[in-house]
């Protein structure tokens, strides 16, 4: 097999899609149609949704039915979606990525199966749960490689599933040291790495594009300012990479730092995208004083999101 990298179907900034609720937590469907329509125009390549800076461990099973076609009938093939369908069954798995497929999903991404902080499984065993998703469907599987799982994911086992099993060819490297890894696994599996992303809002953006990385998924609130980074480097200009990813660097640093996934749709509310930004209890909302200063550094970068729907 050829060690080169073949040319990824999909690349660039995919962001995660919040889930947008009002302010009785129940879902807000206009507001997640606003929601999307708003990150395409910042410039999204492609979208992720469920996934978990979009609150799916809060959501239920007919939710998530619910808002899978919603989401995909409104984008009407603007742009590539990426469907979360993580279960730890491998059978659950399987059905909820055919489904996706069937709804329009470009890829799905799917964690290592494990439940809770103490339930998890072996290398075999996670080998056959991608083998069931595969066998099921026809797009690509993106396997997330998130501490949130607290599963080891070795180089050599992801470089060997993309080698064995037909549709695994993506993979979101978010744990510590993650350019490290994404080398490592590039120079693992060669030609059937067809998409080492990095995560993390972008926290660790430019060591991964250094690395190998070819996508990049972040929060959902400022896309056009992720793409100003990964455009210049893409386009061979790493000065110009680096000095669009200082500018940026503060607000990365605050959504990463201070406000995890809550900071997409405190923006989008700030610029009347959306009318509600609460997520879904038991999860708290920003502090006051933490959704000040993130609206403070944000507007030093005058991001689409703060002027979209004013």
């Amino acid at each position: 097999m050829s060690q080169t990298q073949p040319k990824p179907r999909y690349r660039g900034v995919f962001p995660v899609v919040p889930t947008i609720f009002d302010e009785r937590g129940a879902l807000d469907l206009e507001g997640q149609k606003r929601c999307i329509d708003f990150m395409i125009d910042a410039g999204s390549e492609g979208l992720a949704i469920l996934a978990n800076f979009s609150e799916q461990f809060l959501l239920a099973d007919e939710e998530r039915e619910r808002l899978t076609p919603l989401i995909l009938d409104h984008v009407a093939g603007r742009v590539p979606v990426i469907v979360t369908t993580t279960h730890p069954s491998g059978r659950i798995c399987a059905e909820r990525s055919r489904r996706a497929q069937e709804a329009g999903a470009a890829m799905v991404m799917v964690m290592p199966p494990y439940h809770g902080a103490t339930i998890r499984f072996g290398e075999a065993a996670i080998h056959d749960f991608y083998r069931t998703v595969s066998d099921a469907i026809r797009i690509p599987i993106m396997i997330q490689d998130a501490p949130v799982a607290g599963t080891p994911l070795p180089a050599a086992l992801l470089a060997r599933m993309a080698r064995e099993i037909e549709q695994v060819a993506y993979f979101k490297i978010e744990v510590p040291f993650a350019a490290n890894k994404l080398r490592e696994v590039i120079a693992l599996g060669g030609a059937a790495i067809e998409g080492p992303w990095d995560g993390e809002e972008a926290i660790t953006l430019m060591a991964d594009l250094e690395a190998g990385a070819t996508g990049s998924m972040t929060g959902g609130g400022y896309p056009d300012g992720i793409r100003q980074v990964t455009d210049a480097w893409f386009a061979g200009d790493k000065e110009a990479a680096a000095a669009a990813y200082q500018r940026w660097l503060p607000l990365i640093n605050y959504e990463n730092r201070q406000c995890g996934l809550l900071a997409a749709k405190v923006l989008m509310r700030e610029g009347g995208v959306i009318a509600c930004d609460a997520p879904r209890a038991p999860l708290p909302p920003l502090h006051p004083a933490t959704r000040a200063g993130l609206i403070e550094v944000a507007r030093r970068t005058d991001p689409l999101v703060l002027r979209w729907g004013r």
